[in-house]
């Protein structure tokens, strides 16, 4: 006799009680259930009045919810009618048998599933429809959601208002329409913002208002790579919370995962897609290796082992999850893990290619372009700089019988070899089968003679720059040869790749914060991601083998940086008001150039007086407005609000407003979107648009013509002149002088320098920190740099033109007795010790430096008398300490210590390590005996 076949809906019911079983759910049959079983209970085939219930869910001994079981194929968006039925059967019932349950609502919850797809539907939530989970509900979460006054998607349309103060236009614009989607309830959303414009903030701002207001259960934060994951952390700890002006930190655990538990305190979790389906696994441990490259890199050419369910990592351990990078295709193959919690899906990225924009149901919540970010000033505009070798673009050919070197592409051991044939290589093999140190070092000694000449005219020393290479080996060679010419060692260049032994961080670290540390040679470690903001420049050695890359490693250079800190690394520098791309091998030639955000300053060379000046002749290309535009948005950033407001008074324009128009009118993407509105296109089908030529050349001919409107009138013209004249200098570096006489001219212009300064102090003394604690001298009214620095700018200003430098020449030059210092360098720090000399509470006028350092020493040997011992370690800490007090008024903890030298000597960590509990109270009391009054 022939075996009966099971029937597809005894298979599913097969799979969906092992389901069941799997998230903690007890099955029984409906004429053996005992809800004192276990916390959840699923009672097959429960009678209601309309019907049959598939699985009736019972947790803490009350009714919760339903299962609704079908074969697999069977669409189940159509059976959640049923479900509700269920709902009214159960209530009927209820008239006639008091059966407990959960809720002024019976069965709050209901699932459909297959066994192999299952939908669940929340009716407390503020829209129950379906929404695809990957299993079942732990019936303690379930238990837990019934109580609770509001479910998390209700909680979410109640969060307050968000308050724009400290946020960025674009900023606001991202968090309204993100909280938009989340209230409609989509499960899926993208944020399009360019580098460097703060989407990681958006993140922030956002995971913190879903923790606080609407108390989400835990938040996940994907990153492509750990050292990435350690630049997020550093992000959430430094956040200010708006309400309650606490770090986050302080407020919330974050856990950046270095093993693969989660902490049950951690509130926000920062991995990488490799770590996290380790954890789903059920792997003890994962390769840190694998985490330091992109999973993107990683992908495997097979699909990966599915992932499988586990109580100890239920769906509903996030309720939302934001993926940095979210460009580099960790959806693909990776897919599965994002799939398996029941979480929000947020993507993050400033280069979302079409599948992207696919994956997150092309509900892109906010596009912010690099041109707007230049607008804005978020964003520096960049120039490209091109160097060509013979080699770089024909290739060579080798002769037969030549000897060569071969190099082990594992090893990198040499042999000597003889050719028996002639080799012939083009360029696609250089430096991959084929490797030429002349042609190397050709580009290396072009950038050397350029870079400080031409490139950046007046620089003592090499701009932070980054050679991007084809791989590890190339990267190698690159660095030995710019040692070589240079003639510099490891602290001026070094490697930076995914085989660089040591710790990645902390060599992106050095970078940023090390003023030795000028060149970094990378392949791929520093192209996504990364934010080294003292960055000014890339050099391309290698091809890039898409668009989105090569707009990701533009985007290590578009970041701004405060003029002061980039000072502190990178000698001879002012402010950074560009980036510069070095292209050695035609990445950015014409023909070859998939370029999305071309270079905005197209006529670098021109002077914006005569571009000005073509524009009233009549001249409007797109490349001339465009130049235009950025210039502007460069001057606008320096004005002071007066001067911003004097130009609005006096042309009727507001000069951020005019370069934005600016450079948005020479955007193709703008006379595109134009032309499409004209021509009726549904706003959401426009980008598919392609008007024709003619149509394009006349809505472009008038946007352009209307943001140059303003620029014809000659005053307009005339006051940005005057104001560009006011905020540039013109550096001759063509001119040799020498000193003819160095002195003032007679001592009443010193004694008048003098006279004004103390006057001003007297007069001022209520007004200026920097002042008032030298009148009254509590150690509370310490002044910081920021308050020396504006006391400078105060003096500096006409009538008084005053400098440390020019009151300390005019004190020497009336009373040479009491003045030290001669010849030495001033620093602001000085101003100090000149307010204290002009009060009469100081005999002599010492440097700054001189002075804190002298009670550094006193201080040393008093805590030597009383029995206080520090080891060489501790010195070297305490003396650098004291130079920071000098030069900055005060040590800060923790940010001064992400300063040199501090941060290689480790950072806060190496501090904490170096002096344990006593650090914070070592600090005080130095700030308290080197930087008081």
């Amino acid at each position: 006799m022939a075996e009966l076949q099971a029937k597809p809906e005894q298979i599913a019911r097969v799979t969906i009680d092992e389901m069941l079983e799997a998230a903690g759910w007890v099955v029984q049959d409906y004429k053996k259930m005992d809800l004192t079983a276990g916390i959840g209970i699923a009672v097959r085939e429960f009678p209601t009045k309309t019907g049959p219930v598939d699985y009736m869910l019972f947790a803490g001994e009350k009714a919760i919810g339903t299962v609704e079981a079908k074969k697999p194929g069977t669409t189940l968006l159509g059976i959640e009618a049923q479900s509700e039925r269920y709902v009214k059967g159960f209530q009927e019932l209820l008239k006639t048998r008091n059966v407990p349950h959960w809720g002024p609502k019976p069965l709050p919850f209901a699932y459909q599933t297959t066994g192999v797809e299952t939908k669940f539907t929340s009716w407390l939530d503020p829209i129950a429809r379906p929404r695809d989970v990957f299993h079942f509900h732990l019936p303690e979460t379930l238990i837990e959601w019934v109580q609770e006054e509001e479910s998390f998607r209700r909680r979410i349309r109640s969060m307050p208002r968000l308050e724009a103060a400290g946020l960025r236009k674009a900023q606001v614009e991202a968090l309204t329409n993100l909280e938009k989607s989340l209230r409609e309830g989509r499960p899926k959303a993208l944020i399009n913002m360019t580098m460097g414009s703060g989407k990681t903030f958006v993140a922030i701002a956002e995971a913190y208002r879903l923790l606080r207001h609407a108390r989400a259960r835990r938040v996940l934060f994907l990153v492509d790579r750990i050292n990435l994951g350690q630049q997020a952390y550093g992000e959430f700890a430094n956040f200010v919370t708006p309400d309650d002006g606490r770090k986050f930190t302080e407020l919330y655990n974050v856990q950046v995962l270095r093993s693969n538990t989660i902490d049950p305190a951690a509130k926000v979790v920062i991995t990488t897609i490799q770590r996290l389906y380790s954890i789903l696994r059920g792997e003890r441990e994962l390769d840190p290796e694998l985490e330091e490259r992109s999973a993107y890199d990683l992908e495997p050419s097979k699909a990966l082992p599915p992932v499988e369910y586990s109580i100890g990592r239920p769906i509903e351990t996030f309720d939302v999850c934001f993926i940095d990078e979210c460009h580099r295709s960790i959806y693909g193959k990776w897919g599965s893990v994002l799939d398996y919690f029941d979480m929000f899906k947020i993507g993050l990225t400033a280069t979302a290619e079409r599948s992207t924009i696919l994956y997150f149901d092309e509900n892109v919540v906010t596009e912010y372009k690099h041109q707007q970010a230049v607008a804005d000033g978020v964003n520096v505009p960049y120039t490209t700089y091109r160097i060509r070798t013979e080699v770089t673009e024909r290739g060579g050919t080798i002769g037969a019988g030549e000897w060569v070197d071969v190099r082990s592409l594992d090893t990198r051991r040499r042999r000597r070899h003889q050719l028996e044939d002639e080799v012939t290589y083009d360029k696609a093999k250089l430096d991959r089968a084929v490797v030429v140190p002349s042609q190397i070092r050709a580009v290396v000694r072009a950038f050397k003679e350029k870079i400080c000449t031409e490139i950046f005219p007046g620089r003592p020393e090499v701009p932070k720059t980054v050679f991007f290479c084809k791989n590890d080996s190339h990267a190698e060679d690159v660095l030995q040869i710019i040692r070589e010419e240079f003639g510099r060692g490891s602290e001026f260049a070094r490697k930076i790749t995914y085989k660089t032994e040591g710790d990645s961080q902390a060599h992106i670290q050095d970078f940023r914060t090390d003023p030795r540390f000028r060149i970094a040679v990378s392949v791929d470690q520093i192209a996504t991601g990364t934010d080294i903001r003292p960055l000014e420049c890339l050099v391309f050695m290698r091809m890039v083998g898409s668009r989105t890359l090569f707009e990701q490693m533009k985007g290590r250079g578009v970041r701004t940086i405060d003029p002061s800190d980039l000072q502190a690394v990178s000698e001879g520098a002012t402010s950074k008001e560009r980036f510069v791309i070095i292209d050695c091998v035609g990445l950015t030639d014409e023909e070859k150039a998939w370029v999305e955000t071309r270079a905005l300053e197209r006529k670098p060379t021109i002077p914006l007086a005569r571009l000005l000046q073509d524009v009233a002749m009549g001249v409007k290309d797109e490349e001339t407005v465009s130049s235009i535009g950025v210039r502007l948005a460069r001057l606008g950033k320096g004005l002071t609000e007066r001067e911003r407001e004097d130009f609005e008074a006096t042309t009727g324009v507001d000069m951020a407003e005019l370069a934005e128009r600016l450079i948005e009118a020479a955007d193709p993407d703008t006379w595109n979107t134009e032309a499409a509105a004209r021509a009726g296109i549904p706003e959401e089908e426009r980008d598919e648009y392609e008007p024709e030529e003619g149509e394009l050349q006349e809505v472009r001919e008038e946007i352009i013509a209307a943001a140059l409107a303003p620029l014809m009138e000659a005053e307009v013209r005339e006051a940005i002149e005057t104001i560009r004249r006011q905020h540039e200098q013109i550096i001759d570096l063509s001119t040799a002088d020498k000193v003819t006489f160095a002195g003032w001219v007679d001592a009443d212009e010193a004694h008048d320098a003098i006279k004004a300064f103390e006057q001003f102090v007297k007069e001022n003394h209520d007004e200026y920190l920097a002042i008032k604690a030298y009148y009254q001298r509590p150690y509370r009214l310490r002044p910081d740099l920021k308050d020396l620095k504006e006391l400078a700018e105060a003096i500096s200003k006409p009538p008084l033109g005053l400098t440390p430098e020019k009151l300390w020449a005019a004190y020497e030059a009336l009373e040479p007795e009491k003045v030290k210092g001669k010849g030495m360098r001033r620093t602001i720090t000085d101003l100090v010790q000149l307010i204290r000399f002009a009060l009469d509470q100081e005999e002599e006028l010492l440097p700054r430096r001189e002075v804190v350092m002298l009670r550094f020493d006193i201080w040393l040997a008093e805590q030597e008398q009383v029995g206080r011992e520090f080891t060489p370690e501790q010195r070297a800490w305490l003396r650098w300490m004291a130079e920071h007090i000098a030069n900055s008024m005060s040590l800060e903890l923790p940010d001064d210590l992400d300063l040199p030298p501090f941060a290689q000597e480790g950072g806060l960590l190496g501090a904490h390590a170096t002096f344990g509990e006593e650090l914070t109270e070592l600090v005080e009391e130095l700030n308290r005996e080197l930087a008081g009054a």
